[in-house]
């Protein structure tokens, strides 16, 4: 329950919040938990809600009910040490102590290891179309536990509910819940092996799953085995518009583009940067959260801009953006110093406030007179009293471009560490 807690989230179709979980199951654990007991248990259905994705579509989420969250949960922490073993070690989604991070670094060590060439296959709505019998034929095969599976089927049949009407759910398992990123692990195991049977490299995290070749005719090759056996043996649908083989270079992978294949000479990986789409998504976002008419006090805005910017350089760290991320950083920094003279509003106050900051009065007559409403410009005209110091030390925004070059360079060094002794040895490199 704490999990559930923590991970918060939106209500189900009963409309019961996260925060009143532990009142709905003093009042009603003992009648849930004799029903499961008995088998009669039946999950409420799921909650339809549409999320946007960058390319203009729609990602179909499921939210299940707080209460269906906790068992499912529950299940989840019972069944995933089960199962763990039997997954494959190039398999990256949604399993404890591995990260999109891991699989994008496994991916460029098959590219710097002479692999450059890649099947990047693409699944059509992979979490719609898991088929059930399939499903519980995988599960039996591990586990013999009747009543833990018979809750699974229950999850899976549950259905959905879509502005008030009922959807029967003959397949898939929908996203938003505990138990269906483990399900689609399961799900994808048979295929792993088969990758691994044929000696093939490989990286898979969730239903994005790149093959790596030394050819093109190895990779159109692997690509027609793979669609062969995912939709006849899993019965899942490729999209073949967007699968494709191709050289490794251009291509991309959760969300990043790869530049170079080769190993650099300092010893890091290849060089990658995120996908053009997701750049544009970055500065978009920012640019909403510094909209000067928000009428939020300013260390709000930076608390919450402090908060996305660690994201997201957490997960992109290992791209080669610091032109890039030096831009940004002054942009924004402009942004924020548009918010400030916004707020201060009348002339009264800016001339209070450029008084604090030590600007000598000529000056302040000069920057308060005709102009002083073009925002963008005084921005600019700020940046001398408030300095990028100053919005660090007086609002607490991050030292962007300082947070940027040591994760960076935390990301390089990991790269290097993944070098063979051997190879450390030709290059005379040594590592802690």
């Amino acid at each position: 329950m704490r999990t559930v807690k923590r991970n918060k989230g939106a209500a189900g179709v009963d409309g019961v919040e996260v925060d009143e979980i532990d009142e709905y199951m003093r009042d009603n654990w003992a009648l849930i938990e004799e029903q499961i007991l008995a088998r009669k248990y039946r999950p409420k259905p799921v909650r339809r809600k549409e999320i946007p994705k960058d390319n203009g579509g729609v990602r179909l989420l499921g939210i299940p009910c707080v209460i269906d969250r906790v068992i499912q949960q529950a299940m989840v922490q019972v069944l995933q040490p089960v199962f763990e073993p039997e997954f494959s070690d190039y398999s990256y989604g949604f399993r404890p102590g591995r990260s999109a991070e891991d699989a994008v670094r496994k991916a460029q060590e098959y590219m710097a290891e002479g692999y450059r060439h890649v099947v990047d296959l693409d699944l059509s709505k992979f979490f719609d179309t898991v088929n059930h019998d399939l499903m519980l034929t995988f599960i039996d095969a591990r586990m013999g536990d009747k009543d833990v599976r018979r809750l699974i089927f229950e999850y899976l049949k549950c259905g959905v509910m879509n502005d008030g009407s009922f959807t029967a759910t003959e397949t898939g398992t929908p996203q938003g819940g505990p138990l269906s990123p483990l399900l689609s692990n399961i799900y994808l195991t048979p295929y792993d092996l088969k990758l691994e049977e044929r000696g093939l490299r490989f990286v898979r995290y969730a239903d994005d799953c790149n093959i790596f070749t030394k050819s093109g005719y190895a990779s159109r090759r692997v690509k027609a085995s793979a669609i062969r056996f995912l939709e006849n043996r899993l019965k899942l649908k490729v999209n073949m518009d967007k699968t494709e083989a191709r050289r490794a270079v251009g291509s991309s992978f959760l969300g990043f583009v790869f530049l170079t294949t080769k190993r650099q000479k300092n010893g890091d990986l290849g060089k990658c940067k995120p996908k053009p789409k997701k750049l544009e998504k970055f500065k978009k976002t920012l640019k909403d959260m510094t909209q000067r008419n928000c009428g939020r006090n300013i260390h709000s805005i930076v608390k919450e801009i402090n908060a996305y910017l660690r994201g997201w350089m957490n997960y992109y760290a290992r791209s080669s953006l610091k032109v890039y991320i030096g831009e940004i950083a002054s942009w924004l920094r402009r942004r924020l110093r548009q918010i400030l003279w916004k707020q201060w509003k009348t002339g009264k106050n800016r001339k209070h406030q450029l008084r604090l900051l030590g600007v000598n009065e000529i000056r302040i007559g000069t920057l308060t007179g005709a102009g002083s409403n073009s925002y963008w410009k005084m921005a600019k005209i700020l940046g001398r009293y408030i300095t990028n110091d100053m919005l660090e030390r007086a609002y607490g925004l991050i030292p962007i471009e300082e947070t940027w070059n040591e994760l960076h360079a935390r990301r390089m060094m990991m790269d290097r560490r993944s070098r063979t002794s051997g190879e450390q040895l030709l290059l005379g490199l040594k590592y802690d």
